[in-house]
């Protein structure tokens, strides 16, 4: 029998997962989780459980104080429920650098430089594209890549005058393929990283194994369902001529090269942060710090342009998670799955990429790899299974199962809305046609290797 806190909180959490759902044009997701974290600190910690020290674990202030929040110097912090400071620490200062990055007209350069080194041919731009999206989102979130690629490939699609929706849609894919590599692409991954403190390359070992396998398989099938179509395209020398020069995309010598130099530091110190010790926080802070003093008089408009709205959705989503956590309502779900699967890991690793990835084709993955942290973990105490599998087999089914459907990722939703609002519309029925078999191949390729490597 539940208690009247655990009642109360997941309904609350039942509430605004509907709300995020199916009222986003009319209620911002921020706002929801927001609104609905505040329900939870007061209905259910304070009124149902009368708990100020529940309140004050959710709010977790005390992170910021302690060593591990800074230094972790390879040891394992304590994980605690309530927000996870790391994580929005990291993502605000990664999303400053892009910014300085963007400002000074590096993604342009990159992607028409790329696209000058291929002759603008459409299958090796689609496969180039494809490829790129891949890397950079392994280290730059993968709503970011999609972003300024999106607007990339509209606009090269405009001068060639080719249909650049297989393109995107193809990018979408692999920025989320990609994210599901490293610890800092994905935001379910940075959640499960900070959570359970997990390093750069621990994923790269791990997921990004089975996301490079991946990559080589999704790049075939979307050769063979987009070839056709971009083998009827012609593109003219006097289209070609028309394009500017890579160079043009570069506003600022001076900027570019500090940009460059900032977003080369960061990933040597996220590739690093296993054997230095600091950590993502630290890493985050460390390079805004750096792009705001080299932005010098811009750095009021690179504050202004941070994403408050996305780190306030966080901080909202991990109370309303922390009320299900502390409440032991995560618990009786966890040995739910343990009970179905009779302890058995290879039917726990079935049982949660598949619940993972078709959950998350349906809902945003970021609310629910939050939900399911504290689950794999009562799962590993409770039955005795590797926490290390779990967490991987989390990983891919989020990361990947977002992919399917126009909203199961913020990237998703980014790209096709990109893509709609240049004239180039695509629907349920156009996107998840090739996005849903390409998810099906990646989860299956996921869950034999999981199982080949780990059961």
């Amino acid at each position: 029998m539940l208690s009247a806190a655990q009642i109360v909180a997941l309904i609350i959490f039942i509430v605004m997962f509907v709300l995020i759902v199916a009222a986003e044009k009319y209620i911002p997701r921020h706002y929801v989780t927001l609104g609905c974290g505040a329900l939870t600190l007061i209905a259910v910690f304070g009124i149902c459980m009368q708990s100020p020290a529940a309140i004050w674990e959710s709010i977790n202030i005390k992170s910021f104080a302690e060593l591990s929040f800074w230094y972790s110097g390879g040891a394992e912090g304590e994980s605690s429920a309530g927000i996870n400071w790391e994580t929005i620490t990291f993502i605000a200062g990664m999303m400053i650098m892009v910014e300085g990055m963007a400002k000074a007209g590096f993604f342009d350069w990159l992607c028409m430089k790329l696209a000058k080194l291929v002759n603008y041919k459409p299958i090796p731009l689609l496969i180039s594209f494809m490829v790129m999206s891949f890397v950079l989102a392994m280290f730059i979130d993968s709503i970011t890549v999609i972003l300024f690629l999106a607007t990339v490939t509209v606009e090269l699609g405009r001068l060639l005058k080719i249909d650049p929706v297989p393109m995107i849609m193809s990018e979408i894919f692999c920025a989320n393929l990609g994210g599901s590599a490293t610890m800092c692409g994905d935001p379910p991954n940075i959640i499960i990283g900070t959570s359970l403190h997990y390093t750069f390359g621990d994923f790269l070992k791990n997921t990004g194994v089975i996301a490079f396998v991946s990559l080589v398989l999704i790049i075939t099938y979307y050769y063979l369902v987009f070839h056709k179509e971009l083998s009827r395209e012609t593109i003219s020398a006097e289209d070609i001529a028309k394009l500017p020069a890579p160079e043009s995309s570069i506003k600022s010598k001076k900027d570019f090269a500090f940009s460059s130099i900032i977003f080369a530091i960061a990933v040597i110190l996220l590739v690093s942060h296993g054997a230095t010790g600091l950590t993502v926080s630290t890493i985050g802070i460390f390079v805004s710090i750096l792009t705001l003093i080299a932005a010098g008089k811009d750095t009021v408009k690179l504050l202004k342009k941070l994403d408050y709205e996305t780190l306030l959705f966080f901080i909202g989503l991990f109370i309303v998670v922390s009320g299900l956590e502390i409440t032991g309502i995560l618990e009786l779900l966890a040995n739910l799955i343990g009970t179905i699967s009779g302890g058995n890991l290879k039917v726990m690793v079935a049982i949660i990429i598949w619940l993972s990835a078709i959950a998350s084709a349906i809902v945003d993955n970021i609310p629910f790899a939050a939900t399911m942290i504290p689950v794999i973990r009562s799962l590993a105490a409770t039955m005795g299974v590797d926490l290390d599998t779990l967490s991987w087999t989390l990983a891919m089914g989020t990361d990947v199962g977002g992919s399917a459907t126009p909203i199961g990722a913020s990237a998703n939703v980014v790209g096709i809305s990109k893509a709609n609002r240049s004239g180039h519309h695509i629907g349920w029925g156009k996107y998840c046609k090739t996005a849903i078999p390409a998810t099906l191949i990646v989860i299956t390729t996921a869950m034999i290797m999981i199982f080949i490597r780990y059961c």
